[in-house]
């Protein structure tokens, strides 16, 4: 097991919840570790609209793999890559993809249970999704693979008739099928998280949204991980055309200084 790996594991079995930077390039790592940040994750959206593409595998994993290099030897913290689905058919397709982002030093990964059809983001059969990780940790067992798989699960995010219940079935089959932690995007409601925190053992990650709780509420519910998803990103490219605005409107750079 590598040392960023457990750290980054023990990182979520703190007292206070685990605040992760979410970046897409070297300098907004570098602003997360200067801030004093105990580990950092990709923003697959971010990075995906940082080399021109949509988010949803559009970009290569290659492409992928270049920035999370290049992040990855710029820090010194544990990072967590966003995966997205895989980037794979097949779970020897996926467990490949993940080896060669261990091999970078990469402590753990974010992977969705559900895809993209005829444009429309659909939830994945339960069943099918829980077989393909269990054949994923199983290939990456083998290979003496030790990384966080942190199970993204988008009930809320697709805002599917009865979440709450859909989302509360699937984590268990996860639990079972090798995650190491849950992630419930657009989850906001006090009440849905302390339940879905109550009947897990496995660490519960939150994304920022507008109707969260703040990071004490969300730790008295026993939440463990809070990320920041592409909203930090989307946030610095609206200040970047507002000043930009400002600047050609007033004809002076005094705005910037």
């Amino acid at each position: 097991m590598t040392i960023m790996y457990l750290k980054f594991k023990e990182l979520h079995n703190q007292t206070k919840p685990l605040i992760i930077g979410n970046v897409w390039n070297v300098q907004s790592a570098k602003t997360f570790e200067k801030l004093g940040f105990k580990a950092i994750g990709t923003s697959s959206a971010a990075i995906a609209h940082t080399l021109g593409y949509e988010d949803g595998e559009q970009m290569p994993f290659s492409d992928l793999l270049f920035i999370v290099e290049r992040i990855k030897n710029s820090v010194s913290l544990p990072l967590s890559v966003d995966i997205e689905f895989g980037y794979g058919n097949t779970a020897i397709e996926i467990a490949n993809n993940i080896i060669l982002l261990e091999k970078l030093g990469i402590a753990g990964i974010n992977i969705e249970d559900s895809f993209f059809e005829n444009g429309e983001r659909k939830l994945k059969d339960s069943i099918h999704f829980s077989q393909l990780l269990q054949e994923i940790k199983s290939i990456l067992t083998l290979q003496g693979i030790s990384i966080f798989i942190n199970v993204r699960c988008d009930a809320f995010l697709l805002n599917i008739p009865n979440a709450l219940k859909v989302a509360t079935e699937r984590i268990k089959i996860y639990e079972q099928s090798g995650a190491d932690g849950l992630f419930l995007p657009c989850i906001t409601k006090e009440s849905e998280i302390a339940t879905i925190a109550s009947q897990t053992k496995l660490p519960l990650n939150v994304m920022c949204m507008p109707e969260l709780p703040n990071f004490e509420r969300l730790e008295k519910i026993g939440v463990k991980r809070i990320s920041m998803g592409n909203f930090l990103n989307g946030y610095a490219y609206t200040s970047l055309e507002n000043i930009v605005t400002k600047i050609l409107s007033e004809q002076s750079f005094n705005s910037v200084f």
